[in-house]
């Protein structure tokens, strides 16, 4: 294992500062002021150098005789956060936390709640509930969340609590190297046991809210796998290889079997009053550490009578 990741795991959190010790393969050329520390962290590391220069520029970077010491948590006036007032007077609960650290955040969102406001002064989105978060526990660093799920969508969502964990998740989304898998409840019987459904998606000139598959959209693949059948709806768990917007919702629906209680994309709203998905695993390499994550979220509270429903008819 390469020795700087070693010592990136046995890294401890001091305050605002992060020490890092050195590699054993270094205790001979210790370094003896910042600007050594910051060669040795631009070399050898991992890490991105935008941030390493950033903590550089700033006096972020320190020696102490214990190893390297990084400014990664400094503390932040959330008074100045445009969703300050709201966090600290609303009524709105936060949702279940799936895992947290220093670094990151994922809460369970619930379908109903936006991730973040769409219009100046909106109430009651996650991004809300995070900020109220980090009020309650006294923790003074910024949090911002790295990817979105569409209001009436359910399961993980991650957020970075510091730039350096929004830089690596940012990067790791854009290379599309977080795996995120779903539950989804889809009109009719699909007849493949699974497939891949590769169409680009783009916008519906007709209709500002909606997608649709066009040739000339951007390139989005799902792949889908039969888990349950009945002879209204099939229940099936959905991985996503690009990110698209409503992708899994466009895609069935354009299969022919939209979601049920999909009104925006052809499915029946008659038993269910928002798409029936769920985000049912999150799964990201740690932004320090570069641990595999995989984050968990049960099935929802809608989905078991919703089933037994669509079997009883």
């Amino acid at each position: 294992m390469n020795e700087w990741i070693i010592a990136r795991r046995a890294a401890q959190r001091i305050g605002e500062w992060l020490e890092m010790p050195l590699p054993f393969v270094l205790e001979g050329e210790r370094p003896r002021h910042p600007h050594e520390a910051r060669r040795l962290l631009l070399e050898a590391s991992g890490l991105p150098a935008k941030w390493i220069n950033r903590l550089f520029s700033t006096g972020g970077i320190a020696v102490s005789e214990h190893g390297i010491r990084l400014h990664a948590f400094p503390a932040m006036d959330l008074k100045s956060h445009p969703l300050y007032r709201l966090a600290r007077d609303a009524s709105v609960s936060v949702p279940d936390i799936l895992f947290e650290d220093d670094h990151s955040l994922v809460f369970n969102k619930p379908a109903g709640m936006a991730v973040h406001p769409s219009r100046p002064g909106e109430a009651g989105t996650l991004d809300e509930a995070a900020l109220r978060h980090m009020l309650q526990t006294g923790q003074h660093t910024s949090v911002r969340h790295v990817h979105r799920l569409d209001q009436d969508t359910s399961g993980p969502v991650l957020y970075a609590k510091n730039d350096l964990a929004q830089w690596q998740l940012d990067e790791a989304l854009r290379r599309k190297t977080m795996g995120r898998i779903y539950l989804a409840v889809a009109t009719g019987r699909i007849k493949q046991e699974r497939g891949t459904l590769d169409w680009p998606i783009g916008k519906d000139r007709h209709h500002p809210a909606r997608r649709r598959v066009s040739p000339g959209g951007d390139p989005a693949i799902t792949h889908y796998e039969v888990l349950e059948r009945c002879r209204a709806a099939t229940l099936v768990r959905v991985q996503l290889e690009t990110g698209r917007t409503h992708q899994i919702r466009v895609h069935l629906g354009h299969l022919g079997h939209p979601l049920v209680g999909d009104g925006l994309y052809g499915g029946s709203t008659a038993r269910l009053a928002h798409q029936a998905l769920h985000g049912e695993q999150l799964r990201f390499e740690h932004p320090w550490t570069l641990d595999a994550v995989t984050v968990e979220a049960g099935r929802p509270s809608w989905l078991a009578p919703l089933w037994q429903e669509l079997q009883s008819l």
